[in-house]
């Protein structure tokens, strides 16, 4: 690839960041986007909160290749100190670029070292490290990009050129400009579920974050399976997470009589209690982006249930009468979190109940089959257990 092409291929890719809003979902995109570009067999993004590096995304080709297919790469989340003592850590506190061809070879004198945990437990051999510092307006640290092993046309690992060093820092700009667009957008979805807190102790950031993530990988399954597009996909799993973190929205109508009353909910309390869907719904009406329909959809539908019985809603606008959605009728996001946040709701602890534990979570999911749920996505569901667990690891309350 010629100079020129490469930038080419720079500028596309600052606009193809600028499209994605959700955090997570950016991440993904970046880092399959900076390995491709340096030719890196793997790579991770860390992320500056409270004044420490969260590990907060990996990918690694040669540790993915000995999965099943459809199976994803679980990885432990962990945060590191901003100071020289790490190599993200340096690369943050500096704000420079480290560029190392062999992480076994480091200079005795270089305050940074490398820590050989992972590989010892993986057994993989982390080589050539390139970090660059993530650096928004003014030179704010959002965070590190670190990139492992460059490999060449043959499949070897060799070092990180200079000519690749110069690139990825043009890369790394126009990754931070992106990520600080997608913080922000979390930063004020996650103020809109903190009023919802202050009503419902139950709506959290940590809850809505896991009903979104589930919801994302639930999604995404479902979409192979039924052959839809790369780009489609893409572009409705960033939507769908936007939307399902703000499915509860709606109760900040609802009086702190009804959502904090400690007993069972009286018919017509309950009844009020319903129309939360309908007022988070009504919300998003008005500004009908791709986001705002999706938040409305899954706003008014996130209560249907499969056989019929779920909250009344009006189905179509031919008709002034509202009742429950059945089947096919409910949309496939409102389907999607519909599941997902039940399955978080039991597997979480409340003032009202311990939490379940996953097999009797898994074991309700699988009864309400046809019942309460989309009998294809709780098969879909199922098959992922793995992956549910590293999100609610990576979500705690």
């Amino acid at each position: 690839m010629t100079p020129e092409e490469k930038i080419a291929m720079l500028e596309k890719l600052g606009t193809d960041f600028n499209r994605v809003k959700d955090m997570d979902l950016l991440m993904e995109r970046i880092l399959r986007s900076a390995r491709a570009f340096a030719g890196a067999d793997a790579g991770s993004i860390y992320l500056l909160d409270n004044h420490r590096l969260h590990f907060s995304y990996t990918q690694n080709s040669t540790l993915e290749s000995k999965l099943q297919p459809d199976a994803k790469l679980i990885y432990d989340c962990f945060s590191l100190p901003v100071d020289r003592t790490s190599i993200a850590g340096y690369s943050a506190c500096t704000k420079e670029t480290i560029n190392i061809p062999d992480a076994y070879a480091i200079d005795p004198e270089a305050p940074y070292r490398f820590e050989q945990g992972f590989d010892v437990s993986s057994g993989y051999r982390t080589k050539s490290i390139l970090a660059l510092p993530l650096l928004a307006a003014e030179q704010q640290v959002l965070g590190v990009l670190q990139l492992i092993n460059a490999v060449d046309r043959e499949g070897r690992t060799i070092p990180f050129s200079p000519e690749i060093q110069r690139q990825m820092e043009m890369f790394a700009g126009l990754a931070a400009a992106a990520l600080e667009r997608a913080v922000m957008t979390r930063s004020i979805i996650l103020r809109m579920v903190k009023m919802s807190e202050l009503r419902d102790p139950r709506e959290t950031g940590a809850h809505v974050n896991r009903v979104a993530a589930y919801a994302v990988e639930l999604y995404e399954r479902w979409a192979i399976k039924h052959g839809l597009p790369e780009s489609r996909i893409e572009e409705e799993k960033d939507v769908l997470r936007i939307a399902a973190m703000l499915h509860d929205v709606g109760k900040v109508a609802i009086s702190d009589l009804i959502l904090k009353k400690p007993g069972r909910l009286t018919p017509e309390e309950f009844d009020v209690m319903k129309t939360h869907a309908e007022q988070g719904a009504d919300i998003f009406i008005g500004h009908m982006t791709a986001y705002d329909r999706a938040a409305q959809e899954v706003a008014i539908n996130h209560h249907q249930k499969w056989d019929g019985t779920g909250y009344p809603s009006f189905v179509d606008d031919q008709t002034s009468e509202a009742r429950p959605r059945r089947g096919t009728e409910i949309p496939l996001f409102g389907r999607i979190v519909g599941l997902a946040d039940v399955y978080d709701a039991l597997v979480s602890r409340r003032v009202y109940k311990e939490a379940w534990s996953e097999d009797d979570a898994l074991k309700v999911i699988r009864e309400e089959s046809g019942k309460h749920f989309d009998p294809e996505l709780v098969d879909i569901f199922l098959s992922i257990r793995d992956i549910l667990a590293a999100i609610r690891k990576r979500y705690p309350e």
